[in-house]
This record gives structure tokens, sequence and C-alpha cells, in this order.
């Protein structure tokens, strides 16, 4: 039987310097990530070489740019970021942003800048 898991009990790592990611799952084929951003604080533009992402916003407003514009993510919508996509995820407001990240196959390991 498999045990709930919960970012009290989720292995933490810190990236960007201020934000915070939850191994909510992590297997060979699928990764689930809770990851949290405090206000004005940003990700690296970057893209996966195979890992097809979903990012679903659970409160605040992320804004993930693209090379062609950016598009505002609010809370309970989500975007597909296709392998090969640069992107950069935001958070402009003036308040913490939570999602998830759900990457197939998982992305670490699969970033290129």
């Amino acid at each position: 039987m498999s045990e709930p898991v919960s970012v009290a009990t989720a292995e933490h790592y810190v990236w960007g310097q201020v934000c915070d990611g939850w191994h909510l799952l992590r297997s060979d084929g699928l990764s689930i990530i809770e990851e949290r951003m405090p206000a004005g604080s940003e990700g690296q533009r970057h893209w996966h070489e195979r890992a097809r992402q979903f990012f679903y916003v659970l409160e605040g407003e992320l804004t993930m740019q693209f090379d062609d514009g950016a598009a505002v993510i609010r809370s309970r919508q989500g975007v597909e970021i296709a392998p090969g996509l640069p992107h950069q995820a935001k958070n402009c407001s003036g308040t913490d942003l939570r999602f998830l990240v759900v990457s197939q196959p998982p992305s670490h390991g699969d970033r290129q800048t």
C-alpha cells in the first residue's frame, strides 16, 4: 500500500536561491513536484530535450515567458510545455505562487540553457 505524500514528508530542495521544490513523486517515467516561488522571483530560461511538462497553478499567478510572448496562468489553470520549447517561469505578482510541475519523463538532468 502506498503512503500519502505531502510537502511535509516529501524530499525538499531549493532552486533559484529563494524558491522551494518538493518531490511528490519521483520515478523513472514520471515526476510530480510542488514548487513555491516568492513574489518577484523567477527561474532561469531553459528548455528540455525529452521532457514534456505540465504546470498547474494551485495558488497565485504564474507568468510563463516564451520566445514569442508570455502566458499568465492563474489559480486552477495549467499550461503544457512541449520538449524543445524554451520557457521561463516568473512570479510577477506581490504574493507567493504555488504550482505543480508534472514531467514525463522526469526533467532533472534533461535541462538545457
